[in-house]
């Protein structure tokens, strides 16, 4: 905890080092604001996991049958007309998971990067930040769901490195990044090979948003360098004021073998839809599928690997505007058995998941 603290602070003084800092002209034009963000849970795992631990493919609301918090944020962001920087720390049970390869001390940032205008539209952002890959993130009052999907508890939430990004126009963005690898904020120890990232979003109107993410680079040693070729396109589209709907898809390459041209591939799609049948009440669907038939990012041991379809039902009630009440049932259906239910694998997996958020 004394680390933490001290790194809270560390984080903080920095960021107001960096709006003391701003000339006159720009402080006048700048912003700080501090924000936050908690979502408490439970979830019943029908294959009543001994551990209370879901399959190891999940990193949001993965623990069975306790209350716990999924995540608690505390975030501070400064804002002016050339400069920008956020600052945010986080616990609760998806930074314990989903950044346990990290070094101990960083495991609770949840992002912390700087920016520069460099032109009239074009931004340079360094540090760690949130992924350019994908429509979800761990902060659930930003997803249609409740649970987050397959295809994004398998890609990237975060990543690390700089990144430039050029808005032409209110219907165009462009961004190209330079990261440490995939989902890293330490380097693989080993490993020297660039990483690089790019996304391409367009926004025709207010109403539809089509977005395409590529990632290329190697996450391994050197030694055993395997090169990673991944796609990622979704669209999120408002049908009418009250139904929108989501579709989505991964597409990924790897190599076998150092230094040869035999791929791996795997894919996921996704949709899906979304009815608010008044500003307080709305529920949403989804339905998913996860082919990973060689284990590259979820590794079963099985002939058939990880080839599961998914469904989702959730309802959302929203009594005031910065708080969120929802309950959601969800089911896995594999090809082969690779869900544990006591001694014994199943082909199946259900559970149910209510939970809470609060943020101001």
């Amino acid at each position: 905890m004394k680390k933490i603290l001290l790194l809270a602070g560390a984080l903080a003084a920095a960021i107001t080092m960096l709006a003391q800092d701003v000339p006159t002209k720009e402080k006048e034009k700048g912003k700080l604001t501090v924000s936050g963000y908690a979502e408490a849970y439970y979830s019943y795992d029908l294959n009543k996991p001994e551990n209370h631990l879901k399959p190891g493919f999940l990193y949001n609301f993965n623990r069975h049958n306790e209350l716990n918090l999924n995540l608690g944020l505390v975030k501070a962001a400064y804002t002016s007309d050339r400069v920008r920087a956020n600052v945010g720390l986080m616990a609760g049970t998806y930074a314990q998971y989903n950044m346990a390869a990290e070094p101990e001390l960083l495991r609770h940032v949840y992002e912390a990067n700087v920016g520069v205008r460099v032109g009239k539209n074009v931004w340079i952002d360094a540090g760690i930040m949130p992924s350019h890959i994908g429509f979800e993130s761990a902060i659930g009052k930003d997803c249609p769901t409740l649970t987050r999907s397959l295809m994004a508890e398998n890609s990237p939430y975060y990543e690390t490195g700089a990144k430039v990004t050029w808005t032409p126009n209110e219907k165009w963005t462009f961004a190209a990044m330079y990261l440490n690898g995939w989902q890293r904020i330490k380097r693989v120890d080993g490993n020297q090979t660039p990483n690089f990232g790019t996304q391409i979003t367009y926004k025709p109107n207010a109403k539809i948003l089509l977005n395409w993410s590529t990632y290329i680079g190697n996450d391994m040693p050197d030694s055993v360098r395997q090169m990673r070729y991944f796609n990622n396109v979704y669209g999120t589209f408002g049908i009418t004021d009250k139904f929108s709907l989501t579709a989505g898809l991964d597409y990924g390459l790897q190599q076998k073998t150092k230094g040869k041209g035999d791929l791996y591939n795997w894919y996921s799609p996704i949709v899906i839809a979304r009815y608010a049948f008044t500003n307080k009440f709305a529920m949403a669907g989804r339905a998913e599928y996860f082919n990973d038939q060689d284990g590259v990012v979820i590794a079963t041991g099985t002939a058939n690997g990880f080839q599961t379809t998914g469904f989702s039902l959730n309802l959302d009630f929203t009594p005031v505007d910065n708080m969120m009440f929802r309950v959601e049932g969800r089911m896995f259906d594999g090809k082969d058995k690779t869900f544990m239910k006591g001694t014994e694998l199943k082909n199946t997996h259900t559970a149910i998941t209510a939970s809470m958020a609060v943020w101001f």
